[in-house]
């Protein structure tokens, strides 16, 4: 590094949530995440599979729960059961 420079910021990872479109940073959303083994809520950011964020707001939570939002996202049908989990996994305020 030469005289006079500044160090190089670090780059910020930018997600976008489903339902209100709003960009936040990767560990600012929840990540619902597609697998083999069914839907599941990824809080490392790492699992393999067709994942969607979604924000922290709880009408965000229930419009992602009451329409076909995470369907189109992640390119499934959720069940019932899914959408049981999803609810006990949502962010409490």
């Amino acid at each position: 590094m030469t005289t006079g420079q500044q160090p190089r910021a670090r780059h910020i990872p930018v997600r976008t949530c489903v339902v209100c479109r709003e960009k936040a940073g990767k560990r600012a959303l929840m990540r619902v995440v597609r697998t083999e083994q069914g839907i599941q809520v990824d809080s490392s950011g790492k699992l393999n599979g067709r994942g969607a964020y979604l924000c922290e707001r709880e009408n965000c939570w229930e419009r992602a729960m009451t329409s076909d939002i995470l369907n189109k996202a992640l390119r499934t049908i959720l069940t019932a059961e899914d959408r049981e989990y999803l609810r006990q996994a949502k962010p409490k305020p």
